[in-house]
């Protein structure tokens, strides 16, 4: 990493504009992945769906998004991040827009279906990106502060929610929400002109043209990487399921079961969201200060605790304003060691496939617990739908993380 990143403190003009271009992307693949849950209550009042069926909504897409994840690891594995990277973000920024152009569940389905594809690409490629671009004592925050960026995409989803449904009325605003959805295409222009190849990536790629270093796309699955990539796996379902459980149904839950203003529902998420970034930060200062398990275990132990109480417990409205600040603060930190966790798991020649594997297997059964808690909250309350499926992910993320070894520390070559 010495010659990328270079001997001093500072990040050299090459490391500032890779941090920025994937802490970008990600902040603009958070907003479009996050509108559907804003408008989720008004698609079940205006077109009659049930909350099953729009809980499959949101597991369709991280479905997909699984195999999108998977796909794009294994084109960055062979034709370079950055191009990857460019071609993830036009794809999701496209689907997203078109979804506010249905008329219907099916129609719906199939456009989210499809940025899925995209929205799980641009993960795996930008977290292996910035993972070789940084040295290795700054990996953990460098990825954590690229993680951080969805919060602050949530939180403009937040704010043009708030705005929009305001303004217009539900019949067009959903519409409007989708179509901002096209903005992160003009990042694409940015990462052309300013984000270079990783030089790790280059010079694995040298070596393997020379013959002194197998391609191992495959490779992941041999039995010298098979448990790691089970339990990375493991790892990545617990803190999705845990995440997508909550998130996907706060809104509703917020809407319905406090019977929240649009107003006080959307300074609610805000809290949330704000909560959101500074455990995004918090965790990715500890993940190179305590080491990544240390600080996985702790942020999912927390995050158990956090949404037991905050789904279970009769908070006033204010309380449960107050509360949301912590709810978000854990469920979103435990994801900043992930991706340098990750990266330093797999060795660079199956890097792209490796983590874009696990992450997104993890992330493709995770999906299953937004239609799971649509399921079960026709026969139990949604808060305690919301509760049993998030607490359950986070005992499994808790369970894989010991299972595997510390790599803090540990420098990104074959």
């Amino acid at each position: 990493m010495h010659e990328a990143v270079g001997g001093s403190g500072r990040l050299h003009r090459a490391e500032k504009s890779t941090l920025a271009g994937t802490f970008l992307g990600w902040m603009l693949d958070g907003m479009d992945v996050m509108l559907f849950s804003f408008v989720m209550p008004t698609l079940i009042a205006i077109w009659g769906i049930s909350q099953g069926e729009a809980g499959l909504l949101g597991t369709t897409t991280l479905l997909f998004s699984a195999f999108g994840g998977w796909l794009a690891g294994l084109a960055a594995d062979r034709w370079g991040r950055v191009h990857v990277l460019q071609v993830t973000i036009l794809w999701f920024s496209l689907f997203t827009f078109l979804s506010g152009f249905t008329s219907s569940f099916e129609q719906l389905m199939v456009t989210r279906s499809l940025q899925g594809l995209g929205f799980g690409g641009e993960w795996a490629v930008g977290s292996v990106l910035i993972a070789e671009t940084i040295r290795a004592e700054h990996r953990g925050k460098a990825v954590g502060f690229v993680q951080s960026g969805w919060a602050i995409g949530w939180g403009l989803a937040a704010l043009f929610y708030t705005v929009l449904f305001s303004t217009f009325a539900d019949e067009i605003a959903w519409r409007i929400m989708f179509w901002i959805g096209i903005l992160p295409a003009l990042l694409v222009f940015f990462i052309r002109r300013h984000v270079p190849e990783s030089a790790v990536f280059v010079r694995s790629g040298r070596l393997q043209q020379a013959g002194r270093a197998k391609g191992g796309s495959l490779h992941i699955f041999g039995p010298r990487m098979l448990r790691t990539t089970l339990l990375a796996s493991l790892l990545a379902l617990g803190a999705q399921g845990g995440y997508y459980a909550i998130t996907t149904w706060l809104p509703l839950f917020l809407r319905t079961t406090r019977d929240l203003s649009v107003t006080m529902t959307g300074g609610n998420l805000l809290v949330v969201v704000s909560g959101s970034f500074a455990g995004y930060l918090t965790a990715a200062y500890l993940a190179d200060r305590l080491g990544r398990r240390r600080t996985l275990v702790l942020f999912a132990a927390l995050s158990f605790a956090t949404v037991c109480l905050y789904m279970n417990l009769p908070f006033s409205d204010r309380q449960i304003m107050l509360m949301g600040f912590p709810l978000g603060f854990f469920a979103s930190g435990v994801f900043s060691p992930v991706g340098a966790f990750f990266s330093e798991l797999f060795p660079t020649r199956m890097r792209g496939s490796g983590q874009g594997f696990s992450y997104n297997l993890g992330r493709g059964a995770g999906a299953l617990f937004p239609a799971l808690v649509g399921f079960l909250s026709a026969t139990v309350e949604l808060q305690y739908a919301i509760a049993i499926f998030a607490g359950g992910a986070y005992l499994v993320m808790i369970g894989a993380t010991l299972l595997l070894p510390e790599t803090s520390g540990r420098e990104l070559t074959d």
